[in-house]
């Protein structure tokens, strides 16, 4: 069994999501490779100053623009979204996901029956709205009047035709083939994903792929019954025995870090990743294009999986909750904080807003992890040039820092 120190296992984690040492992708085919290397990219539509998506590749890829993860998965048909969990996956795993969709369908034990209980008692409007959409081509939840359709009590929808047309993306009769305005614009699958890959894998080569995805996706996992990958589709009944065989068969190691109880899973292919990071050396396919995370921060989003769901404090000690859903007199914090990272780890938190009517960039607030920070040349150089990139990002031509108390990290951000 391998035995790696926790720096490693951060340092392994950063790298394989490509934030250290620094990003090493640019460009639309960056994005491709960075939202590869991601595994997921979690949708959020909240768009505060950006939306979670836009943050988590701008952390990642140099030059960087808002909405080129719509451009590979909508026109270029790199990706598709799909799920409870909504993500954007790459176009070529859609077979797997396709046996995913069938078992919503069917109403597997280990999933649950909402999805086909959700069928059953909207038969009908999901048969209009099937009979549409091969009439229409496309169609979105607007399409259809509140005043024209059965009013429904689901988060889903309100309407019964939200629900049909959720229903069959849920099963996979259709996709997204579009958004307005982050709005789902609906077609047949047949119109959307190429030929190739509209037809469903072999359920046990599934099962072996959804473990070895949610390993990737974690770099390292317990794979435990409440892991990620048993919520996105692989089956609870199966999961010791695919587990046992992913280990005896050599596709996934057990690593053990020092100071965790638990022994973690990692894809054998890594192997040679995590030794060389435990022996000191960081693998050259890892070089920053330009600044290390060292020499520039960099913003991680809110539901950015190297912190996101508890994972900051494993990692970094770093207590991060996204209060964004808090009410205001329980937040500690603020309402979008992002935690900041400089090297290999997260030493501070920032909250912020974009005033659009002046396009200033506005700091609401910065929490240091320790004070001494404050007065730290090389961190404010490192803070100020994280600020800059990310005003650029957002396409902003001022910065409000007036809520940084501390004057070297103010000063620095405003030269």
């Amino acid at each position: 069994m391998l035995t790696i120190s926790l720096e490693t296992a951060r340092r392994f984690i950063l790298g394989k999501q490509g934030l250290w040492p620094g990003r090493r992708w640019q460009g639309i085919k960056g994005t491709e490779k960075a939202m590869r290397a991601a595994e997921h990219l979690q949708l959020d539509p909240l768009q505060i100053i950006a939306r979670s998506q836009d943050i988590q590749l701008h952390s990642r890829v140099l030059d960087y623009t808002p909405g080129l993860w719509e451009e590979l998965a909508y026109k270029k048909r790199k990706f598709f979204d799909w799920g409870g969990w909504l993500a954007v996956r790459p176009m070529d795993e859609l077979p797997y996901w396709r046996v995913v969709m069938q078992r919503e369908r069917d109403g597997n034990p280990d999933l649950g029956p909402r999805i086909r209980q959700l069928g059953q008692e909207h038969a009908a409007a999901i048969k209009e709205m099937r009979e549409i959409l091969a009439e229409r081509g496309t169609v979105t939840n607007r399409d259809f009047t509140m005043a024209s359709r059965k009013r429904t009590e689901s988060y889903r929808g309100r309407k019964d035709s939200a629900l049909a047309l959720y229903y069959l993306w849920r099963t996979g009769e259709v996709m997204t083939h579009s958004r307005q305005n982050f709005e789902r614009v609906y077609a047949l699958t047949e119109n959307v994903a190429p030929a190739r890959f509209i037809h469903e894998a072999d359920p046990e080569e599934t099962e072996r792929f959804l473990v070895k995805k949610e390993v990737a996706f974690a770099g390292l996992s317990q794979l435990g019954r409440s892991s990620d990958a048993y919520q996105r589709g692989a089956l609870f009944s199966r999961a010791k025995e695919v587990n046992q065989t992913l280990l005896a068969e050599g596709e996934l190691i057990e690593v053990e870090v020092e100071g965790w109880k638990a022994r973690q899973c990692a894809l054998a292919s890594d192997a040679k990743i995590l030794t060389d990071l435990n022996a000191g050396r960081v693998p050259k396919a890892w070089a920053p294009l330009e600044a290390s995370t060292t020499d520039e921060v960099v913003f991680l989003s809110p539901l950015d999986p190297v912190s996101a769901r508890g994972r900051a404090k494993v990692l970094f000690g770093f207590e991060y909750v996204w209060e964004v859903y808090k009410p205001v007199h329980l937040r500690k914090y603020g309402y979008y904080t992002l935690p900041i990272l400089w090297g290999d780890r997260l030493v501070a938190r920032f909250d912020s807003k974009l005033d659009r009517t002046t396009n200033t960039f506005v700091i609401l607030g910065l929490w240091l992890e320790e004070p001494a920070l404050a007065k730290d040349e090389a961190f404010a150089e490192a803070l100020a040039a994280g600020f800059r990139r990310f005003v650029t990002f957002l396409g902003a031509e001022k910065i409000d820092t007036k809520a940084i108390e501390a004057p070297l990290l103010r000063r620095r951000i405003n030269n």
